[in-house]
């Protein structure tokens, strides 16, 4: 008798554990259901800013259609409105109920609407999972919003952003790139405080302002200013703040982070935290039959804090560490119907995550904890970290290393996309640094080689952990663009921040070969 497998979510994480279970689809042993509430083929939110300023097409985002993976059950449109623990049932808003051994939510993450004076909530959207806003006002999460975002660039208009995390500066320096005119408002003295330190954030608004981004520290946004225009319908026109500044615009894009979807799972009776709780095998700590991953899972140890009311920790928010959820699920999953003696064991590869800033403005990456000051003094008895600090800000470069005993514990690198790849490598492997911390800088010199040192096995692709050496073979294989090696390696097609790097292996291979 087959499994009967359900997923609730198609996003990037849902469709990337269906396509790791095909084999067991193909042979029988399990039936696959995925339940997406929204009417469009699955497609890659975290490339969303890039269809919204014109640099990508749906059809670059989308990630599956139905015949892309033969066997699955693909609903779109389906809206879960309830599940039933105790009959295994998950029931849709059409009335009808779909039955499992396994339930695995994929529900990913929400945004947070802030409270503000004037903001209207219209009611639930075309999926009934998220509010519509007053008019002109978005949070850039899905194809519609997109398409407001559109609209004001291809009319140059001006676009107010509300928060200067990743994803809101990231929009910012698209919007930009595209013609728009972007002003960031944040709370904050600077943008991207989780990932910057005092010094990269200075060169980041440096960069920022040269290229036309207004912004705006300081910011306590208290209300929207709206106006009703001859149709009736009430329009954002400015975002009013607590010491009485005004910041017009056309649009106001909401980007004041996310939360996990976890709605249907605390109806439903399960643990949640800060997304489904989970343990080290992805399961429920109150259901062995279910399963999160991606976005809403919380993974932490219930003999540790089953009985805590806080549990620490929550999901990694980026796409990488969900897309690796799904695939060790899906092979846990496999090695039990299987009843293999190998089996992947227990979910680990919880390291923090590299976050990469996307844009042709600046090139940023950061990891860890970059807050240590290298001339802070020790209190007694405390062994100081290691920190190494190189900066150029006439020419808008960046680095700072942090390490305990040699290993890298933490960096930040901006305006140096070689020196980042490398970090990058040497802190997902808990690698120590080189005694000579300058060699790192000249991997940036434009006569280096494209390959840094740590050579074909370094990882060049975070998010889909795809090696510099599997990426040049596919290029010796025939691949000659991005999107060719993608489709062959499935680099570049996650958070994308990985392409000027296959662009440059495609280079130096298109010269090898002249």
């Amino acid at each position: 008798m087959s499994e009967r497998i359900v997923v609730i979510g198609a996003g990037p994480v849902g469709i990337r554990f269906a396509e790791e279970l095909l084999p067991l689809v193909a042979e029988g042993r399990a039936t696959v259901t995925v339940l997406g509430a929204e009417t469009a083929d699955p497609y890659n939110r975290v490339l969303i800013a890039e269809l919204a300023v014109g640099e990508a097409t749906a059809d670059e985002l989308t990630l599956a259609t139905a015949s892309a993976l033969p066997g699955v059950d693909l609903r779109l449109g389906a809206r879960v409105m309830r599940i039933d623990r105790d009959a295994q049932t998950v029931e849709l808003a059409e009335g009808s109920a779909i039955g499992y051994d396994r339930l695995v939510f994929a529900t990913g993450a929400r945004s947070i609407i802030p409270s503000l004076d004037g903001l209207e909530t219209l009611g639930p959207d075309g999926t009934g999972l998220d509010t519509r806003l007053t008019t002109g006002v978005c949070v850039l999460r899905d194809l519609s919003d997109a398409e407001k975002v559109r609209a004001v660039v291809e009319s140059g208009g001006r676009v107010v952003v509300l928060g200067a995390g990743v994803l809101g500066i990231e929009l910012a320096m698209l919007l930009a790139d595209a013609g728009a005119i972007p002003a960031v408002a944040h709370f904050g003295p600077m943008p991207m405080p989780r990932q910057l330190d005092r010094g990269s954030a200075s060169i980041l608004s440096t960069a920022l302002a040269s290229a036309g981004v207004t912004l705006v520290p300081h910011t306590r946004a208290e209300g929207v200013i709206g106006v009703e225009g001859d149709d009736g319908i009430r329009r954002f026109r400015a975002l009013a703040s607590s010491d009485g500044k005004r910041i017009e615009g056309d649009l106001l894009v909401l980007s004041c982070g996310v939360r996990a979807r976890t709605e249907l799972a605390e109806a439903a009776g399960l643990r949640v935290g800060n997304g489904v709780l989970v343990d080290a095998s992805l399961r429920s700590w109150s259901d062995p039959r279910i399963h999160a991953i991606g976005d809403c899972a919380h993974v932490a140890d219930p003999a540790e804090f089953l009985h805590e009311r806080q549990v620490p920790g929550g999901p990694a928010g980026l796409v990488g560490p969900g897309w690796r959820q799904a695939s060790w699920l899906a092979a846990s999953i496999t090695a039990e119907l299987d009843s293999a003696d190998e089996h992947p064991g227990e979910y680990t590869d919880e390291h923090p995550g590299v976050v990469v800033l996307k844009g042709e403005l600046v090139d940023i990456a950061s990891a860890g904890d970059v807050s240590a000051d290298p001339f802070a003094p020790v209190p007694a008895g405390e062994d100081a970290p290691g920190v190494a600090v190189w900066a150029d800000p006439e020419h808008g470069t960046y680095v700072k290393m942090a390490t305990r005993d040699g290993i890298l514990t933490g960096f930040v690198a901006v305006g140096m996309p070689r020196a980042a790849a490398e970090l990058s490598v040497l802190y997902l492997r808990g690698g120590e640094l080189p005694a000579d911390r300058s060699l790192l800088l000249r991997l940036d010199d434009p006569d280096a080689d494209a390959v840094a040192p740590a050579g074909r096995d370094a990882t060049l692709c975070i998010c889909n952990a795809v090696t510099v050496g599997q990426i040049e073979d596919a290029i010796d294989d025939g691949c000659s663009s991005v999107a060719a090696v993608g489709d062959c390696t499935r680099a570049g097609t996650g958070c994308g921040g990985c392409r000027a790097r296959i662009t440059e292996l495609l280079h130096a291979h298109a010269g090898a070969v002249a």
